[in-house]
């Protein structure tokens, strides 16, 4: 919506006398976004976090209960029943404000999974087993002083560049700043001398007239201001759109294996297969030797 109808002139043509909130789920929702909404909109606009592992929202601003401020790139505070910490990779606390490892304390709340199906053992490797005494999400992310929780990305996101560890969440979050984008995705790419540096893909708004490799040069500058120039963030392609599951969520590792030149699997959930062979054409004219052929799902 924020692509096609930038300045919600459409809006003005509906009733929403009803329309009470906007919930987000599925794909974490960059603060710009969200002001965006809350502007147009007119009403509370909340992201909110859960894994269907879990069953139901583990971080929400929950209504019924009481209404909390909103902060824009925070799922709010954790729903009563989860017991949400942050761990380094010894599985020790850390401090408020500081990016870790998300995981929830047990027992778990009612509703949530005991296991896999037929696969006790892999549901204790996976998700007991590195964090004793927790439940791993795999998400990476923050919780600050007031208890906010910010999820940043996918464990698997936290790209190391030369040494440094950076959440690919926060480089996309300076990037949907910038007036002309409307979405965006940042991977982490194989580098021979880094390890991994950061490349991002920007979808424009419509109607955006202006010459594109200027508004990735603004980009480039923006992510260096805000982030600083460790992230080594240089490389920026601009698409139509990007390859979505159908509840939203933006295919990431697939991207990545592509751009890296593994072989990836066509995803049973994508919303439309045509959209990874889009991403491949754009990678092969930056340079990139994507394996084009997908294996068999």
């Amino acid at each position: 919506i924020k692509k096609d109808d930038p300045q919600g002139l459409l809006i003005s043509r509906y009733d929403l006398s009803k329309f009470e909130a906007l919930y987000l789920a599925g794909e974490r929702c960059d603060p710009d976004t969200i002001v965006w909404a809350q502007d147009k909109l007119k009403v509370p606009v909340v992201d909110h976090w859960w894994q269907t592992e879990l069953g139901w929202p583990a971080a929400a601003n929950c209504r019924g209960i009481e209404s909390l401020p909103v902060k824009p790139g925070s799922a709010t505070v954790p729903v009563p029943g989860f017991d949400i910490r942050v761990l380094d990779e010894a599985g020790a606390e850390v401090a408020p404000d500081t990016i870790g490892n998300i995981a929830i304390k047990l027992p778990l709340p009612p509703g949530c999974l005991v296991s896999f199906w037929k696969a006790d053992e892999r549901f204790r490797t996976a998700c007991l087993d590195e964090f004793p005494g927790y439940y791993k999400t795999a998400d990476a992310g923050m919780v600050d002083e007031d208890g906010y929780v910010f999820v940043m990305a996918r464990t698997d996101d936290i790209i190391n560049c030369a040494g440094h560890r950076l959440s690919t969440g926060a480089m996309e979050e300076v990037c949907a700043m910038h007036p002309d984008v409307a979405e965006c995705a940042v991977i982490g790419v194989a580098d021979a001398l880094k390890g991994q540096i950061p490349c991002g893909f920007l979808v424009l708004k419509n109607r955006v007239q202006r010459d594109p490799s200027l508004i990735t040069r603004e980009i480039v500058d923006l992510v260096r201001n805000e982030i600083g120039p460790v992230a080594a963030f240089r490389t920026v392609m601009i698409v139509n759109r990007l390859p979505k599951t159908r509840s939203g969520k933006i295919l990431r590792g697939t991207m990545q294996k592509m751009a890296d030149g593994l072989p990836w699997k066509m995803p049973a959930t994508i919303d439309d297969p045509v959209i990874l062979d889009e991403i491949g054409e754009i990678l092969a004219s930056h340079g990139y030797s994507c394996n084009r052929q997908a294996l068999s799902a």
